[in-house]
């Protein structure tokens, strides 16, 4: 059953992403920013639902204006169960870029590349991110730096913080939780050195898997004495609250 299961909706799947790349290369130019974004967030529920992964939003997403969404990071799957709720650009690292398919399409809906290693990549980076910010947009922010098995959260970069801070951009934190028949479960968990088609195996051939979205409320926008948060303080204050509800 498991690989009917995932030849079923690998079928499926890889014609919905095509689908997808052609409206990107297509449709996109043509269409106006809020067009594009409620193609962008009907596209992302319906590959959630291709996949078998059933979605749950919890908490009270900011849906207009600029908003920097930081969040745990635990498979592929994060970028489009955010995209579901609210189109979204996302800070990524290059090699995803890569990634036949998945990666292609990253790239034509908006995300931001991050070449790590390079000298002037954060600088880069963040002018990007400020410009998005200028255009009102939601961007997304995985600052561990790398995926986990979703039970605990890693040491934040908060270098990536400091568009957010200077610009007055509220700092939303977002919890992700993955489910399988309603319990805890790593199974798509994207870590380590797993290659992708893998994890496609896995995931495509599973049953009752399900993702948890809670979004927190915004971090402070000043320290109890009253002055800004430095970008070390929004990524402790980010973090923390992560942590306590996952």
């Amino acid at each position: 059953m498991r690989f009917l299961r995932f030849v079923l909706r690998f079928a499926l799947v890889v014609p919905w992403i095509l689908f997808g790349l052609l409206c990107v290369g297509l449709a996109y130019p043509c269409m106006t920013a809020r067009a594009r974004a409620n193609l962008n967030r009907y596209w992302s529920r319906r590959l959630m639902s291709l996949c078998g992964i059933g979605l749950a939003v919890q908490g009270a997403p900011l849906l207009q204006g600029p908003v920097l969404w930081v969040a745990n990071h635990v498979s592929w799957i994060d970028i489009f169960v955010l995209n579901s709720v609210r189109a979204t650009s996302f800070i990524a690292k290059s090699e995803i870029r890569k990634w036949p398919l998945i990666g292609w399409l990253a790239a034509g809906a908006g995300t931001l590349f991050i070449e790590r290693g390079q000298r002037h990549a954060v600088h880069a980076m963040g002018e990007s991110v400020r410009a998005r910010f200028a255009q009102g947009a939601a961007v997304g922010l995985f600052p561990e730096g790398t995926t986990s098995e979703g039970d605990t959260v890693r040491p934040f970069h908060a270098s990536l913080f400091e568009p957010a801070r200077a610009a007055g951009v509220p700092v939303q934190p977002v919890v992700l939780r993955f489910l399988q028949h309603g319990q805890r479960s790593p199974l798509a968990a994207f870590v380590g050195e797993e290659t992708l088609a893998a994890n496609l195996w896995r995931v495509l051939g599973a049953t009752g898997l399900s993702v948890q979205v809670e979004f927190l409320p915004p971090v402070p926008t000043h320290t109890p004495e009253g002055s800004p948060p430095t970008r070390l303080e929004l990524s402790s204050l980010a973090r923390d609250a992560i942590a306590a509800r996952l």
